[in-house]
């Protein structure tokens, strides 16, 4: 692709776009399957009564998608977005054959090691790929489209798995569905999708000349803690990965001791990502004009008062009502860090920030599988739900004491 025929913006480039959007719905519902699913066949197939075993699955999940984010975003800088987005594909496709025939608990939480090599590669490349086609200025619109798509996915497969689980069983249904969906996912990604790293060239004239390339450990500790916007973007995304684990892994037991059936956990699944991944529409264009600053500390205290619902959920409602809440203040984050990431990295290290960023946001995950669900057999569900409404809310106020708007006076006139 030669520089010349390229440019940036979303009009030029809307066939690839819409492409990109539609492979990060196929990523979304590799695992939205998951998220109604799993716990369950954990609870009734293979009895787990300990929550800390049951919730590795989700903890394995995360301690391969946070790592592989860091390794996906400098391999995208180096070696292209497209090889990286179809080696994502091609390590999600054993995933459901290998649930489908686990013999144990232990084959579930292998298969999600491999879910998470399939998210952290896939689901960065489409992020990455879009934000290279868009330019800075309609930045924060790309990435709610982009985060649409893919919580799209998540949403309409959760309730549809939950349906199948229902009707039929945990297995193999639900699982089938999920393999001819991965399949069109790495077709997709091998025939139509086209590479996007020689777009990041077009924004080097708005940037510094004289800004040379950082090393991964430069970047590391730009994103982690030195600098101070950066890390409040960090600790954000790790703390929403904490309540996000609660809704995956703690809710669906909750409510099934609650003698609610896999439909109605799968319809809460649903109304969750479906709320998240709608509105992120709205929050990513919202964010364009209004900055990131706001939205990302507004969407940390909504999510503290949904998880805080979740101590008097008893009926279906109120179960709703911490659906809608947590999908609300999810949707207010999600897209608008990546975007606040984005701004405040420069196009040649952006893969590089952006994987970093997104380790430690996964890699909340990880901590939230072990943390969580050690607490959950410590202090009760409850208990935790109580701790975690606390982590949230102060993560709400770290952002709004160190972070710095990102978005250029500029941007936000235009």
């Amino acid at each position: 692709m030669k520089e010349q025929s390229i440019r940036l913006g979303l009009r030029p480039n809307i066939g690839q776009f819409v492409l990109l959007a539609v492979n990060n719905a196929f990523v979304g519902t590799m695992v939205g399957i998951e998220r109604t699913v799993v716990p369950i066949l954990g609870q009734r197939t293979f009895h787990l009564s300990s929550l800390a075993v049951l919730l590795a699955f989700i903890a394995s999940f995360g301690f391969v998608k946070g790592p592989l984010n860091l390794v996906a975003g400098r391999l995208a800088d180096r070696w292209g977005r497209k090889p990286i987005l179809i080696a994502g594909w091609v390590f999600g496709l054993p995933v459901p054959l290998i649930i489908i025939l686990a013999p144990s608990w232990t084959w579930i939480v292998i298969a999600n090691l491999l879910l998470g090599a399939n998210q952290g590669f896939a689901w960065s490349m489409t992020v990455t790929s879009k934000m290279d086609l868009v330019g800075p200025k309609r930045r924060g619109m790309a990435l709610g489209i982009n985060e649409f798509s893919g919580y799209i996915g998540v949403a309409a497969v959760s309730t549809i798995a939950g349906y199948l689980a229902s009707a039929y069983s945990p297995r193999p249904i639900p699982f089938i569905v999920s393999e001819i969906i991965g399949v069109i996912g790495l077709l997709t990604a091998l025939i139509f999708i086209r590479e996007t790293l020689p777009f990041t060239k077009l924004e080097m004239p708005t940037k510094t000349s004289h800004e040379m390339t950082p090393s991964l450990g430069r970047v590391f500790t730009l994103v982690s803690f030195k600098n101070r916007t950066l890390f409040a973007c960090s600790q954000a995304g790790l703390i929403n990965k904490l309540s996000d684990t609660a809704i995956w892994g703690l809710v669906p037991i909750q409510m099934a001791r609650g003698n609610f059936t896999v439909a109605q956990i799968g319809l809460m699944s649903g109304i969750y990502a479906f709320t998240w991944g709608v509105l992120q529409l709205g929050s990513g264009i919202w964010s364009d004009h209004v900055g990131r600053k706001l939205p990302i500390a507004s969407g940390q205290i909504l999510n503290a008062i949904g998880i805080a619902f979740a101590l008097i959920a008893h009926s279906l409602a109120v179960w709703v009502i911490v659906a809608l809440l947590t999908g609300l203040g999810t949707a207010l984050v999600y897209p608008v860090l990546l975007s606040a990431v984005g701004d405040a990295s420069h196009p040649s290290w952006r893969g590089s920030a952006l994987g970093v960023y997104r380790m430690w946001r996964d890699g909340g995950y990880a901590i939230g599988g072990v943390l969580l669900g050690l607490g959950a057999d410590w202090i009760g569900v409850h208990g935790i739900f109580i701790v975690l409404a606390a982590i949230v809310f102060l993560s709400g106020v770290t952002v709004t004491i160190l972070m710095s708007e990102t978005l250029r006076a500029t941007d936000l006139k235009n």
